[in-house]
């Protein structure tokens, strides 16, 4: 990233809907996108989309949250790497849910390198569904990766043998409820052929079959193209990201904390895959309630391994244009 001209001699409203597009990268369940962004001359707003919420997979809201919030916490590493801190109001209106945040009182402060290699790392991370290696992740690398879900107010567990275990039995428990809801299938269905619109897996990013792995990924109901190779994951390290809460709000936390996880992994070069399946099913969250000792609520689990270097991995998903998600007809007509 060029810095040659001083991130002041920029408007605001330029590093705004700067970010605001660069939190277009985030990663969504099944690439929904659920976002849109308002650039005001002195503020960043964050909204949901309804119309990509997943209404038989997700009926609570709290993926659409969670994904919400990783696009919240892109745009703020995003100002950070342009030398802006903000104010972040969350759910500041109670009469216009759909307003998840505001970004208001920016100051400048100078650009943060930590944020611009993370900026970096939003443009190359992506969603690796193939086994990993048998290369075991160095533990300084899993401490870095807690740490950043830490710093946003949220929980990572890593798993033993024994609760990676009751992991696996839940998600198959969960896999086993859900592909007897017709409604679930066939939404799946609809964002497994979203192919030329910006939104949804194409079949490049779906094993072609299914892994051996232990904890068992998402039945996306169709082969894709993605070859797996012949590993397994029994060097994978399991984990369950949790907060103290329950609410909108705290949905919302946990999508900036799995985005700064998955940032910082990517800059260690760990691979993260989410393992929603298991919290959209009452029975089985409650099943990871209890690998909590009952101290939290689950948000998601996860898949963190080295990958095979020796092929290569899936193709980005593909993304919405930025006009599509980013609204700057407020500040339109200044001039830089």
């Amino acid at each position: 990233m060029s810095h040659e001209t001083p991130a002041t001699d920029r408007p605001l409203t330029t590093a705004l809907a700067a970010a605001a597009g660069m939190a277009g990268h985030a990663p969504s369940v099944h690439n929904t996108q659920p976002w849109r962004w308002t650039v005001l001359p002195d503020a960043l707003e964050l909204r949901v989309v309804r119309d990509r919420r997943l209404s038989a997979q997700d009926p609570e809201g709290r993926l659409l949250a969670i994904s919400c919030g990783a696009a919240l916490h892109h745009a703020r590493v995003a100002l950070a790497a342009e030398g802006w801190t903000a104010l972040v109001e969350r759910m500041p209106d109670p009469a216009r849910p759909d307003l998840l945040a505001r970004l208001t009182s920016f100051t400048h402060t100078g650009a943060d390198p930590d944020a611009m290699h993370l900026v970096q790392c939003m443009q190359v991370r992506h969603t690796d569904r193939r086994p990993v290696s048998d290369e075991p992740i160095p533990d300084a690398a899993l401490d870095d990766i807690d740490r950043a879900a830490n710093r946003e107010g949220v929980n990572l567990q890593i798993l033993d043998d024994t609760q990676k275990i009751q992991l696996a039995s839940a998600a198959q428990q969960a896999a086993a409820v859900e592909a007897g809801n017709p409604e679930l299938l066939q939404e799946l269905a609809y964002w497994t052929s979203r192919a030329g619109t910006g939104t949804g897996l194409p079949p490049e990013v779906l094993p072609e079959q299914a892994p051996q792995t232990t904890v068992p990924g998402r039945d996306f109901g169709r082969p894709g193209t993605l070859p797996i190779g012949p590993g397994h994951d029994r060097a994978a390290v399991y984990a369950i990201l949790w907060g103290s809460e329950d609410e909108p709000d705290s949905w919302l936390r946990a999508g900036e904390g799995l985005s700064a996880a998955w940032l910082t992994a990517t800059r260690l070069g760990v691979s993260l895959v989410p393992l929603s399946g298991v919290v959209e099913v009452d029975g089985t969250r409650q099943a990871l309630r209890h690998i909590l000792s009952e101290l939290g609520f689950p948000y998601l689990s996860m898949r963190l391994g080295l990958a095979d270097p020796t092929h290569a991995g899936p193709p980005h998903t593909p993304r919405l244009d930025v006009a599509q998600v980013v609204d700057t007809s407020a500040v339109r007509d200044e001039r830089p």
